[in-house]
């Protein structure tokens, strides 16, 4: 398993808006793609000395190929929807592979 993990920070003028957006557009739409198993939105609880307020957002896929597939077919169009914030957020992305998990 594999997550896409998107860290992003926002600015306060645009915050409410973007996490409608967020919740109600953006992430479902990423669901939608077929390649995401799930996804959690996490606000990060550290305070920026640039400002703004930070979240992570954690996709989970199957595999690497399906995450290469979300890059080739998808990505380009979904991080273009976000153009109605720009110049408001900085985000930056990685790739982790779960190496172990546990419930209970």
């Amino acid at each position: 398993m594999y997550i896409y993990n998107v860290t992003i920070n926002i600015d306060e003028t645009v915050h409410n808006e973007w996490v409608d957006w967020m919740k109600n557009e953006h992430i479902p739409d990423m669901l939608a793609t077929g390649k995401f198993t799930k996804a959690l939105m996490t606000k990060v609880l550290v305070q920026e000395e640039m400002g703004g307020i930070t979240y992570s957002v954690q996709y989970t896929t199957n595999s690497k190929e399906t995450l290469q597939q979300y890059y080739n077919e998808d990505a380009d169009r979904l991080r273009a929807e976000s153009q109605r914030f720009a110049g408001k957020f900085v985000a930056f992305r990685t790739e982790l592979e779960i190496v172990s998990e546990r419930n209970g």
